[in-house]
């Protein structure tokens, strides 16, 4: 640039300097990025004329950095104010006070003060190895027993079996119809147990074992005997964190650990660098599985079977369909409430219901008399695509056909061309599960300085040392967390508004959910309100459930007075009237 040229831009940004620090120092923070970005780009033109000898170059140079300081300090102080942080403009610019000029205090804060402050934080918080963050496990002798095989076979018979004559113990199970289904049986059989899921707790009188769904597992306590059932579920992206936990944590001298064949070498990996003892057994059928040619029709349905689908709406169009033809089916699929689930499958069993048309949640959870399992489609959404079943999810629902004592053969029958895909995948050997799924525990409130958000947001960039394992998927908690963002509250009661368990996806769950804080924390009252309800659709009924569940779990989260009668009344109440629904299909 010539240099005429250049003396008028130097004196046009030295005439504007007394107008722009007027209009900045009168503006509000939260239009200041607009002249943050602006002042940026006058120092970068300025930095241009810095060789050309300039009068007052010095100055005014200065004046505009000074102006862009008094921007910066006033957003991060806005920062600090709505994130509860306590960050320092020098202490943010002092290493990345180039980077701070070019890209400005918010990029230099988020991407390179933040994380380096955190990143020694983490360290501290997070060890290298998860085995250690359970300190207190690693100092028992535990001995572990692999229960793995195919579905059907006896695996967790025979580890609760070892649990009924243990001092005391506990059962770990995915699904509350399976806590509850080991609670009666160790009951029944003279063992007191007690029931702890997220949607009740059933305590017994001098009961010293414990059957509760994963998540609840108290690794403060000690056992003689534990068990962790479905083992294959820690590598759920949102759950598996729970599996993990409890092979790591559980404070146990026996532990029994069962699930699908495709765990093993995992399993082996983590125990051998825990340095724990453990013994293999390995299951197989007794029942063979056979595979259909036919091509399955609707005509082609028998006392007995089970027809798998992947929706709920595909569940009741069937359910539908058969009831116009004078067949009772009973219904499975994942928004069922737990007591409505085991209705229908008494129904089944009782031969009330011939039939029974269910979801993929057919392949974890009780024992049914299923003579032959019919696979109506082969692919999945799996909430992120619509896929092909694997063949561990083949094998995992194809093995619920055959019980053992009812039938010699379990058959396995699709709808379309499907046969072939179907004998492939119960004979070919399933891809093996090579991680582990962590999840941050609540030693990350320990690190100051950042909000929750943040802190999650990069312990999920930090990557795992050990090769078998790895983060889970915190979009729920981020979704939560930005929902409550304009509370205000405390990292502690984040944490466990974090832990109370419902559908974050639904609007209605989402709702009801911001309305006890709003009950909690703005109204300040002791006692929040009960869910109304209002229409008796099949839809309408479920959700009212999970509200009824949502009130019992955010009352127990924050030890509030919860009217526990009510609770009980009010779901067998809607239980029946959606059992009733599903009678009258």
């Amino acid at each position: 640039m010539k240099r005429g040229a250049v003396e008028r831009n130097f004196r046009k940004l030295k005439n504007q300097l007394s107008q722009i620090e007027e209009i900045v120092r009168h503006t509000k923070t939260k239009a200041l990025w607009e002249h943050e970005a602006a002042l940026r780009k006058k120092l970068k033109e300025l930095r241009e004329y810095e060789d050309a000898q300039l009068k007052d170059y010095k100055a005014v140079y200065n004046s505009y950095l000074e102006l862009l300081e008094y921007v910066s300090v006033r957003l991060v102080d806005d920062y600090n104010k709505k994130n509860n942080t306590d960050f320092y403009f020098d202490e943010v610019v002092r290493k990345h006070f180039e980077s701070y000029v070019k890209s400005g205090i918010m990029s230099v804060l988020i991407t390179h003060h933040i994380p380096d402050l955190a990143s020694k934080e983490f360290d501290k918080v997070f060890p290298a190895n998860p085995k250690d963050e359970y300190r207190e496990a690693r100092r028992f002798n535990r001995k572990f027993y692999l229960h793995l095989g195919e579905t059907n076979t006896g695996k967790t018979y025979n580890a609760v079996q070892r649990l009924k004559n243990a001092s005391n113990g506990v059962y770990l199970s995915p699904l509350r119809i399976l806590a509850l289904e080991n609670y009666e049986r160790l009951n029944r059989e003279g063992t007191k147990c007690n029931l702890i899921t997220g949607e009740e707790e059933v305590i017994i009188e001098e009961a010293m074992h414990t059957a509760c769904t994963i998540e609840k597992l108290d690794i403060s306590q000690e056992y003689e005997v534990g068990i962790i059932d479905e083992i294959q579920m820690i590598d759920d992206d949102q759950r598996g964190a729970a599996w993990t936990r409890a092979l790591l944590g559980l404070k146990c001298k026996e532990i029994h650990v069962c699930g699908a064949i495709n765990t093993k070498e995992l399993l082996i990996k983590i125990l051998e660098d825990c340095g724990e003892e453990y013994e293999v057994k390995e299951y197989k059928r007794e029942i063979p599985l056979e595979v259909v040619y036919k091509s399955f029709t609707s005509k082609d349905i028998q006392p007995g079977d089970a027809l798998v689908v992947f929706s709920k709406k595909k569940v009741l169009e069937l359910a539908y369909f058969y009831s116009d033809l004078g067949i009772k089916a009973s219904l499975i699929y994942g928004d069922l409430p737990p007591e409505v689930r085991r209705k229908q499958y008494e129904q089944f069993i009782n031969n009330e219901n011939t039939i029974l048309i269910t979801t993929d949640a057919v392949g974890m959870g009780v024992n049914l008399p299923i003579k032959r399992i019919v696979f109506m489609d082969i692919k999945k959404f799996d909430g992120t695509e619509v896929r092909y079943l694997k063949s561990q999810e083949v094998k995992q629902i194809a093995g619920r056909a055959g019980r053992k004592g009812i039938y010699d053969v379990g058959y396995v029958a699709g709808a379309g061309s499907t046969q072939d895909f179907l004998e492939e995948n119960l004979k070919s050997e399933d891809y093996s599960i090579e991680e582990a799924v962590l999840g941050p525990s609540e030693e990350i409130l320990k690190i100051r300085g950042l909000p929750l958000k943040e802190k999650l947001a990069l312990w999920i960039t930090r990557e795992e040392k050990k090769p078998y394992y790895r983060k889970m998927d915190i979009s729920e908690y981020l979704i939560v967390l930005d929902s409550i963002k304009s509370y205000k509250l405390d990292e502690a009661v984040q944490w466990r508004l974090l832990k109370i368990p419902f559908d974050v996806s639904n609007g209605d769950m989402m709702d009801a959910f911001l309305s006890y804080i709003d009950e909690l924390f703005v109204a300040r009252r002791k006692v929040i309100s009960k869910p109304e309800f209002l229409k008796k659709e099949l839809y309408d009924l479920e959700i009212y459930y999970q509200k009824i569940n949502l009130y019992y779990s955010f009352s127990r989260a924050f030890k509030l007075e919860l009217d526990d009668k009510w609770v009980y009344e009010a779901r067998e109440k809607i239980s029946n009237q959606i059992n009733d629904i599903l009678l009258n299909i």
